[in-house]
């Protein structure tokens, strides 16, 4: 597997601890870059007032560092354009009831 298919991959064991979903299938996961050994990871939250900011992002860094090739990771936290319930995959709209 490439390093950036690796940090993809990684990306789906970061879960939203409020919803108990990855953020990859929740889709706040918009843009992975890999150049070198530094990933950029452009990604949004539910909502801007997310309480868990900081869990996930941390989280987020913390998963992608450990990947063997990556020496930095960078967290490009944008509201543009705004998550919405139409962007999660079909797991999470049934895992989380929307129909």
């Amino acid at each position: 597997m490439s390093l950036l298919g690796s940090v993809k991959a990684a990306l789906f064991e970061v879960i939203d601890p409020e919803l108990g979903i990855n953020i990859v299938d929740l889709g706040l996961i918009y843009d992975v870059q890999v150049e070198g050994n530094h990933a950029k990871i452009t990604m949004t939250l539910t909502t801007p007032g997310c309480p868990l900011h900081d869990s996930i992002t941390n989280g987020v860094k913390f998963r992608v560092n450990q990947l063997k090739g990556i020496d930095d990771v960078t967290v490009d936290l944008v509201w543009e354009p705004a998550w919405s319930p139409d962007k999660m995959s079909e797991r999470a709209k049934e895992k989380l009831h929307f129909g």
